[in-house]
């Protein structure tokens, strides 16, 4: 496919570099507060192995998990490290109960994490939900156990989340969970069955909100949800927070306002030797990363799953409307 023809869609276009211009407008604030960074774990990678061999150049292998998003981003870190002369073999599309396995066997170099899943999946340690908490434990354990590098996490945060309809937001004045806690006993609910069980999802929120009654709730498939809602059937639903249909002004996200979730910030993770031969990897994806945030996320995500363009499709657009930024971070930084 021509390169050029991603960005044949204005209107596709013009979306997306609008967000891209909100992402820039708060990169410093970022930098200098908030952002999630490596760099102590980087920079003990790169001091331990100043002496080491440099190893054979091979192709970094790329990994994904088997999602919309986490296949946009694994081919968007492929497209990048390419237009950097790095050599990429993609393995994208993994079962999401085998990458980490994968990594930890030398099968993949490479790939999307999320720092939630990191530690309460992976470490099965207990609950945080300060997203610098969280990264720092994930970096620091990640590295001693499994010598794998956690690099800059981006503001993206794909988290357990309540969306309900435009129409019982509005009518129930509903933006944040303490409002839908508050509005439940007017609320059809629509469930996947272990949400309503498990200890991180209603539990949790009932320990954090309070008593939550529905006035009414069913069990659905997860796929049908937003059909579900569109179609009257229910006021609110479990969702995750970057997906794509949450680009339809039909629906409303609400605030996680006491903050009952742990975070999902999402961050490359490589393994370790694999930086040391590449460590213009971390350069190049910290790049990607810093304004990678969940509006811009959300509608990637709604390319593939909304629009039904293929996800390589969506990373080369994107890819190609962020390139000549990130090369010149890149070489100012070098």
């Amino acid at each position: 496919m021509n390169p050029m023809d991603a960005l044949r869609n204005p209107q596709r276009t013009q979306r997306l570099l609008r967000l891209l211009t909100k992402a820039a407008a708060a990169t410093l604030l970022l930098l200098g507060l908030v952002a999630l960074t490596a760099c102590d774990t980087l920079d003990a990678v790169l001091t331990d192995t100043d002496d080491a061999e440099p190893a054979a150049p091979s192709p970094v292998q790329i990994g994904s998990k088997d999602f919309t998003e986490n296949l946009i981003l694994g081919e968007l870190y492929a497209l990048a490290l390419e237009d950097f002369d790095i050599p990429v073999q993609r393995r994208l599309g993994l079962a999401s109960a085998v990458v980490h396995v994968a990594m930890l066997q030398g099968d993949i170099d490479l790939y999307p994490e999320y720092t939630g899943t990191g530690l309460l999946t992976v470490l099965q340690l207990p609950m945080e939900t300060d997203p610098q908490t969280v990264f720092d434990i994930v970096s620091k354990e990640y590295y001693s156990r499994y010598d794998i590098v956690w690099l800059d996490a981006a503001p993206a945060n794909n988290s357990q989340g309540i969306v309900v309809t435009a129409e019982a937001s509005e009518t129930y004045n509903i933006t944040t969970i303490s409002d839908f806690q508050r509005e439940a006993h007017n609320l059809r609910f629509a469930t996947q069955g272990e949400f309503d069980y498990r200890e991180d999802a209603l539990p949790l929120l009932i320990e954090v909100y309070g008593s939550i009654s529905f006035k009414s709730s069913a069990l659905f498939d997860n796929a049908l949800k937003y059909e579900i809602l569109e179609s009257g059937q229910a006021d609110a639903a479990p969702a995750y927070t970057t997906e794509g249909r949450l680009t339809d002004p039909a629906f409303v996200l609400l605030e996680d306002d006491k903050q009952a979730w742990p975070p999902y910030n999402i961050a490359p993770i490589i393994r370790s030797e694999t930086l040391v031969a590449h460590p213009e990897i971390a350069l190049i994806l910290n790049a990607i990363s810093v304004d990678l945030t969940s509006e811009m996320m959300t509608a990637l995500n709604a390319q593939v799953d909304v629009d039904g363009q293929d996800y390589a499709e969506v990373a080369l657009e994107y890819w190609l409307l962020i390139r000549d930024v990130i090369i010149e971070q890149v070489e100012q930084a070098q």
